[in-house]
């Protein structure tokens, strides 16, 4: 018998070739949502990277090495500036990892009202560059940030970029 390229799997009972229709694709094992709270902190800045580092890991997301370095950077300068700017009002931020098939999502939300803007720094300044950092890193990887006020009163800052899967030799 020949199967004329429509592959050796089992055939339906009913003899015929039409593929049924089985509903939504299961998620692949990488995909979901993990949130975690931490202080407004100094300490909390590599506490978060290494957190997202080690779930991308474990989660087995296939990432190349220069997304999870763009989103490592980005995590450290969102946490940061929440550290710096909201902590008086949100003792506790919480850091938000969601994976899709096809893109990575990081936020950092905390309970200060003000929507901060990415502001031109002067050169000789240290610092004051991340949100502009984060804006510029998204826009290379092609992917989309923005700020939204939550419900509480507060504010969420995420960051979504295409997963690109690593390239294996």
């Amino acid at each position: 018998m020949e199967n004329h390229g429509r592959g050796s799997g089992p055939r339906p009972a009913d003899g015929t070739d039409e593929t049924r229709d089985a509903g939504p694709p299961d998620p692949l094992p990488y995909e979901g949502v993990w949130r975690f709270t931490a202080p407004a902190a100094d300490v909390s800045v590599p506490q978060a990277r290494h957190a997202v580092r080690d779930l991308l890991y474990r989660q087995g997301v296939p990432a190349s090495d220069d997304l999870v370095q763009a989103l490592l950077l980005i995590v450290s300068e969102l946490v940061t500036n929440a550290v710096r700017h909201a902590a008086l009002l949100s003792p506790m931020l919480a850091v938000e990892v969601a994976v899709g098939a096809r893109w990575v999502r990081v936020s950092v939300e905390d309970n200060h009202p003000y929507r901060p803007t990415a502001l031109e720094a002067d050169h000789g300044q240290t610092g004051g560059r991340g949100l502009l950092l984060v804006r510029e890193v998204t826009r290379e990887a092609g992917g989309a940030c923005d700020v939204e006020h939550t419900a509480s009163g507060g504010k969420v800052i995420w960051v979504a970029l295409p997963l690109t899967p690593a390239e294996r030799p």
